[in-house]
């Protein structure tokens, strides 16, 4: 999975087509959109780079607000693990070259059927990364979405992450 979409629940099969939808007009018929066992949750395996796609679909949003219906957030995922702790560790480092000397970062874990400790797994990867933490306007996040046996790690801007509302909301503003 390089993609993890939420929508509302039950409006999952939806969500599914549209997003097929949005991704063959990108340019990947091939695309994987499966639903998970996660009411609310999708994930989707695309061979188009995962940010990239997050910025077009929020252009064509800007363009045409009424054209996604379904999807509520894309969040783009650079690297997928077993979720565990170490692994998770381990494969935040691998990445964290992506937060240059003087970017700020926070590290942002939302868990769906797990029960590690979010405290634990930040404290293990904050000792490790020397850069500063901002809480409030991080140049960098650390985003870790664990999905029960599966986590998904990226490091991204704010602005990697599409919010269908948020961004509808801008336009009216």
């Amino acid at each position: 999975m390089n993609l993890i979409i939420t929508c509302a629940r039950h409006l999952e099969p939806e969500t599914e087509k549209e997003l097929s939808d949005i991704l063959e007009e990108l340019g990947d018929s091939d695309a994987k959109v499966s639903i998970t066992n996660m009411s609310g949750i999708l994930t989707a395996e695309t061979k188009l780079e995962p940010i990239e796609i997050v910025r077009k679909i929020k252009e064509m949003l800007l363009d045409e607000p009424w054209s996604i219906r379904y999807c509520l957030r894309i969040i783009p995922i650079q690297k997928v693990i077993k979720t565990k702790i170490e692994e998770i560790e381990k494969a935040v480092i691998d990445i964290s070259g992506q937060i240059s000397n003087e970017e700020t970062y926070r590290i942002s874990i939302e868990k769906r059927n797990s029960d590690l400790s979010s405290q634990e797994i930040i404290s293990k990867i904050a000792s490790k990364i020397k850069n500063k933490v901002s809480l409030e306007f991080p140049d960098k996040i650390i985003l870790i979405e664990i999905l029960g046996d599966k986590t998904g790690i990226s490091i991204l801007k704010k602005v990697d992450v599409l919010s269908v509302e948020k961004t509808k909301r801008s336009i009216s503003e």
